[in-house]
């Protein structure tokens, strides 16, 4: 018998992948949709909504990612340089189809955003992970999902995999109406979209003063966070010293942090 509100780490084979664009899509002007496949794929598990894969992205002239130095590994060649790495959300899995979709959140110029820019069918693709998965007992009274442009894939995700009919709150930073997404889902689903400036995503006012003014539903409730470092910081700090919400129900996770490539922190602890 599953404990109640129970959450497990779960521990995957790591494995590298090389695998090829099969469809590239804008979902909205700052989102690209790249669905993936390859033989490479078979074996690929990914149990958590917000697992993170290590994307090895090809820089140009290179026919394979080069994967950067590891413990196990011989070092490079002189001269030659290693793909950039990033971490992303697999968006979905389809073994039966041999897929696997993953949305890139286009902001200020990086690899990714440059990679995701010009990816067409034919395109390769390093994916290593994921490393492990964050299962939660989908027993909750109720759920709320926070986030900025970052943090759609998972909460797509989430909504996508939860059960029928349970309350789901989600509360997301955007640029405008026009990055605003349809959700495919079967809970009772309460989104609620802040728009602001792309140039003030960093500032945790918006999100902030959301959180402070919504009222938290009666019951036992599951709450996710991520997006930006320090907002991320500050929202748990609210809930749970605030609003009193029991800290072991909430995942917080800064995505990205000002001026810092490839950032990725945990906040669930303390």
């Amino acid at each position: 018998m599953t404990e109640r509100h129970a959450v497990a780490r779960v521990r995957h084979e790591l494995r590298r992948r090389l695998l090829t664009v099969k469809t590239a899509e804008r979902l909205t002007p700052q989102m690209v949709r790249v669905t993936l496949t390859g033989d490479d794929l078979k074996g690929f598990v990914s149990a958590g909504y917000d697992d993170h894969v290590k994307l090895c992205l090809l820089l140009a002239g290179q026919d394979a990612p080069v994967w950067p130095v590891g413990p196990d590994a011989p070092a490079l060649p002189e001269g030659t340089v290693a793909s950039p790495m990033r971490d992303f959300t697999p968006r979905r899995h389809d073994p039966a189809k041999g897929e696997l979709v993953v949305d890139f959140a286009i902001h200020a110029a990086g690899p990714a955003t440059e990679w995701a820019s010009a990816a067409r069918p034919g395109t390769k693709l390093g994916v290593g992970g994921p490393r492990g998965s964050f299962v939660v007992t989908d027993d909750f009274d109720w759920y709320l999902l926070i986030g900025d442009e970052t943090a759609l894939p998972a909460i797509g995700r989430r909504l996508e995999e939860l059960r029928a009919d349970v309350p789901v709150i989600v509360l997301a930073t955007v640029a405008g109406s026009e990055e605003e997404q349809t959700f495919e889902t079967t809970t009772r689903l309460d989104t609620r979209w802040v728009h602001r400036p792309l140039d003030t995503a960093s500032d945790p006012a918006f999100l902030l003063d959301a959180v402070t003014s919504l009222q938290l539903p009666e019951g036992d409730g599951y709450i996710w966070i991520a997006g930006e470092n320090d907002t991320v910081k500050i929202l748990r700090r609210h809930l749970v010293e605030e609003r009193g919400h029991n800290r072991s129900w909430i995942k917080a996770a800064g995505y990205w942090r000002k001026g810092s490539a490839g950032f990725h922190e945990n906040h669930n602890e303390g």
